[in-house]
């Protein structure tokens, strides 16, 4: 049996809301309607939201899935779990998913420093008033060395919020997610009462469906969706792993996807019906969408350029600007301490006392984020980069449950167990199958579609921010090195995890 001191979530109710920390986060407010926008035609953006909703059943559920049955049967960190249920083989393919969850974590945490920014801005200083104004904000912001602060104020939380384990990340997401459900809430019933809020958010759900037939679209939908969820990122692995047995992982799981995608929508409610509500009366539905898409990389400017110049022809417009700040910082600190918790998790498991994996954690994860606070190229491009990685990671997650053989999993790790569900045949259809399937024909035509079509000339250019070169070099590397440690961590993490539940 394992460790009986080992600590464990006090509640189901924490272990969801915690779990939900790891998943409604900046990419449902701050990187979803970007997307949304970006993949939308001239007469809307449901194809994508349809494209969107398939991979949620077809990706991430059963993904989420695997990684709460994961955690709960090996007890471990990334690391640890691939290596007791997958084989020592597979330590490489464990810390390849830590991997990429850490370094989006990197660049997270600035995103996270921007929002606690913008809440102090909106807080004590007037709402600009015109686009210049709005603008001259953030490039006087982006101009110093303001942003390093900010990053540094994040991981200081994040390493505060983690620093006793589950007990205080339980404890933290308790205040975090119920508050940043009401401010979501009250923000979204505050634009359905404006003028013109409807024809944006009619515009988000109407769908153009010949926009179905680009793959393009299919996918941005499945990265957007495993962004959005956490599935495949070790994530909720990492929490499941704290999880009491008694409580299932299978309703878990649908609590928390569904759960995620409807905070997804509400968000992009939000957004689209603020900016065809201030803008609808000046500008076209092409013209809003051209605002909308063209933002600033990874979304930056419709969030903290474009969302405080509208709420300033609002009623009430400051109070709802600090609201909406607020909730997208709660947003951004709940899912930056699980990407800290997996780090630390893992480097527990290899021997290294919890304290010492924080501050070291923290510290790396500060000082690899500060080229993404100095230069939004490179944040851009590590977004890009890990965001796409995000396909490999779900398909190593898939990968360990074939490993052990999907059939046996489910019934082992998740149908024998008390008071769980079962997934059935599908599940193990979905997982044993079809995840593999998607990632390696999704990858492989972004792969070739970006060689050929997209950037023959500069494909092959590892400098270049978007191109192929740069993410097989970063991925590559990455695994070059996790391979040749592989055996060192697989005897590291065997001596210090306790036997299989």
């Amino acid at each position: 049996m394992a460790s009986s001191d080992q600590p464990r979530f006090s509640s189901r109710l924490g272990l969801i809301l915690s779990v939900l920390g790891i998943a409604v986060g900046t990419g449902n407010i701050w990187r979803f309607p970007r997307i949304a926008a970006t993949n939308g035609g001239e007469e809307g953006a449901g194809a994508f939201l349809i494209a969107w909703i398939t991979f949620l059943f077809l990706w991430s559920i059963p993904l989420i899935i695997a990684e709460y049955a994961l955690g709960r049967k090996g007890r471990s960190g990334v690391v640890g779990t691939f290596v007791r249920i997958a084989g020592e083989r597979s330590a490489w393919m464990g810390a390849f998913v830590g991997m990429v969850a850490s370094a989006i974590m990197f660049y997270y945490a600035v995103v996270a420093g921007w929002c606690i920014f913008y809440f102090v801005e909106m807080l004590t200083n007037p709402l600009p008033l015109t686009q210049e104004s709005a603008q001259g904000v953030w490039d006087a912001f982006q101009a110093g060395y303001t942003p390093l602060w900010f990053h540094a104020a994040a991981m200081a939380f994040g390493a505060f919020a983690v620093w006793t384990g589950v007990r205080r990340i339980e404890t933290v997401n308790k205040v975090l997610i119920p508050t940043l459900l009401v401010i979501v809430l009250f923000a979204l019933g505050w634009t359905l009462s404006l003028d013109g809020a409807g024809d944006g958010i009619a515009f988000l759900f109407n769908p153009q469906w010949e926009q179905l037939a680009r793959p393009e679209i299919w996918l941005e939908a499945l990265t957007q969706n495993a962004w959005d969820t956490g599935a495949g990122w070790g994530l909720i692995l990492t929490y499941a792993a704290y999880m009491q047995s008694r409580h299932g992982v299978v309703t878990n799981a649908f609590i928390t996807g569904i759960g995620n995608n409807i905070v997804s929508l509400m968000a992009g409610m939000i957004i689209f019906g603020t900016v065809f509500a201030t803008l609808g009366a000046e500008m076209s539905k092409g013209d809003i969408l051209g605002v909308m898409q063209t933002s600033g990389p990874a979304g930056t400017g419709l969030t903290f350029i474009w969302m405080p110049r509208l709420f300033a022809d609002m009623p009430l417009g400051s109070v709802l600007a600090v609201l909406f700040f607020l909730g997208l910082s709660f947003a951004a600190f709940s899912s930056l301490i699980s990407m800290i918790e997996l780090a630390t998790r893992t480097f527990v498991d290899f021997g290294i006392d919890r304290k010492s994996a924080i501050l070291g954690v923290c510290g790396f994860g500060f000082l690899f984020g500060v080229p993404s606070a100095l230069n939004l190229d490179i944040f851009a491009n590590q977004d890009f980069v890990w965001g796409i990685g995000l396909l490999i990671s779900g398909a190593l997650v898939a990968a360990a449950v074939i490993s052990y053989g999907v059939g046996d999993f489910r019934v082992d790790a998740i149908a024998s167990v008390q008071g769980d569900r079962d997934p059935g045949r599908v599940w193990e259809v979905l997982v044993g199958v079809l995840v593999p399937v998607q990632a390696v024909i999704l990858l492989g035509w972004w792969l070739w579609q970006s060689a050929a079509v997209y950037a023959p000339d500069s494909w092959f250019n590892p400098l270049e921010p978007f191109s192929v070169m740069t993410c097989l070099v970063q991925w590559g590397l990455a695994i070059v090195v996790f391979l040749a440690l592989n055996k060192t961590m697989a005897r590291r993490t065997l001596g210090q995890t306790s036997p299989v539940e």
